[in-house]
């Protein structure tokens, strides 16, 4: 069967407005392991001429006025909803998310440019109140300019629209490096980009090694930002080669997200949140629910009616109809998620249900429960990054926002509970970026994205995510009695 979408899929590199380099890299689909596509395998060289080709383009760029960017921001926004489907089956033959939830990312990625075209025209200025007679003080803000953006493979396509929108409607440039295993969806953009008439060297996209790419991207003095999402460890170590040249650094790192279910809590509700936050995308999120605290009161009842909801899943290849998990990504990711659940029965945890790597073999694994979870476990500082929910019953609210907050992570935690004391107290008590109350799912361009301690640094999404690609200037201008 051809795997290929025609239309869209691109095995060159997108610099300057030009297809550049010879495919060599494969790109391979996790639910069967057959070769999809090809890309080149590009390195320092290239990044300095993309990077290059960027600072050529943001003087044009810039100048533009706001509500040409937002018309062509607009034109990007059409293409990508109106070709979701190609983008869709390219994302899942890549990637291996069910269909259903990568159209879902497609509509999610496309709202980021939608939503950064409306901004264009909304970065506003200010004046402020003279220390001086003579003088008025005026802030203006300025596009901070060309800008190397990292995105990872658990979301190809909404991660690069979330950098790319606000970054492109700011008047800044940007040099793309996506994710190694899933670079078709960042190239299906660069194509859809030009389509669109985004000016050559606006939106570059550079495949190939993280090292010479990273360390050209974090090194290059003409590259002001740096915008990651991916690893806490990988976030630090960007964060450290681009001290040199301070840069500004975004950073959405790991989760390690904490998901509460009180004795009040609609348990239905509760279930329905839960399978959406910990089994989406294989579990492969920074925000999916890593542990479960259930109260005693009701921990049975609701270990069991998870059980019951698990034993459905229907797991498979993303292309299939009807799927409701697709593979994990690769080898190294079953393996990690075979260790931790190891770990965990070892040190006391049972198995409820699945535990083992799935009977379709491959990097397909069962959904699992385990129950009995606690803090000498990898699972419980460890992001898992696979389909495993761990139990754990907790009495109080005071001790599991202990537990809760017992993390380095800060991005994301969800609690389910009826009573509107209870409701705040815990929401403002929660040490994390984003809460979800009675709520599986977070995420929404409308809102700021981003996570506290060592979850990273920076906003994407709302009006807040535009700013973190602003510079603001404080003009005096005095001498205006002469």
């Amino acid at each position: 069967m051809d795997q290929k979408v025609p239309d869209l899929q691109k095995d060159q590199c997108y610099i300057d407005g030009t297809w550049v380099g010879t495919p060599s890299r494969a790109v391979v689909d996790p639910a069967t392991g057959e070769q999809v596509g090809e890309v080149p395998n590009l390195g320092a060289d290239e990044t300095r001429a993309a990077i290059a080709a960027a600072e050529t383009a943001l003087k044009g760029w810039r100048a533009l006025l706001a509500s040409e960017r937002a018309a062509l921001l607009h034109r990007w926004y059409a293409l990508q909803t109106e070709h979701v489907d190609e983008l869709a089956r390219l994302m899942t033959l890549e990637q291996g998310k069910p269909l259903d939830e990568a159209r879902g990312e497609v509509l999610y990625g496309a709202g980021f440019t939608r939503l950064a075209a409306e901004q264009a025209g909304k970065i506003l200025g200010e004046t402020i109140p003279t220390h001086k007679a003579d003088a008025r003080i005026v802030v203006i803000k300025q596009p901070i300019g060309v800008v190397g953006a990292i995105t990872p493979w658990n979301f190809p396509n909404a991660m690069i629209t979330r950098k790319a929108g606000p970054a492109l409607a700011a008047g800044c440039t940007m040099v793309l490096k996506p994710a190694g295993v899933t670079p078709l969806s960042a190239l299906a953009l660069a194509e859809l980009a030009d389509r669109a008439g985004i000016p050559k060297g606006v939106f570059n996209v550079v495949t190939g090694d993280a090292a010479p790419i990273g360390g050209e991207l974090t090194g290059n003095p003409s590259v002001r930002m740096i915008s990651f999402t991916g690893s806490t460890q990988v976030g630090k170590l960007l964060a450290r080669q681009s001290a040199d040249t301070v840069k500004r650094m975004a950073l959405e790192l790991g989760g390690n997200a904490p998901f509460i279910v009180f004795d009040d809590a609609d348990l239905d509700a509760a279930l329905d949140g839960l399978m959406a936050s910990k089994f989406r995308n294989t579990g492969q999120t920074c925000v999916c629910a890593n542990r479960i605290f259930v109260q005693s009161g009701v921990f049975d009842r609701f270990s069991e009616m998870l059980v019951e909801r698990v034993a459905t899943m229907p797991v498979g290849p993303g292309i299939e109809e009807g799927v409701a998990m697709g593979p994990l990504i690769n080898d190294a990711a079953v393996e990690k998620v075979e260790t931790h659940v190891r770990d965990a029965v070892e040190k006391g945890a049972r198995v409820l249900a699945g535990g083992e790597r799935h009977e379709r073999g491959g990097r397909f694994y069962q959904p699992t429960v385990l129950t009995g979870a606690g803090p000498e476990m990898l699972l419980w500082n460890d992001e898992t990054f696979g389909p495993v929910a761990p139990l754990i019953k907790f009495e109080d609210e005071a001790e599991v926002i202990d537990m809760a907050n017992d993390t380095e992570s800060g991005l994301a935690a969800y609690f389910y509970a009826r009573d509107l004391g209870r409701v705040w107290r815990v929401a403002e008590a929660l040490e994390t970026g984003i809460v979800g109350v009675n709520e599986g799912i977070i995420s929404t361009p409308n809102a700021p994205f981003g996570g506290i301690k060592e979850s990273g640094l920076g906003r994407e999404g709302s009006h807040h995510g535009i700013e973190e690609y602003i510079e603001m200037k404080y003009i005096l201008m005095g001498g205006l009695d002469g």
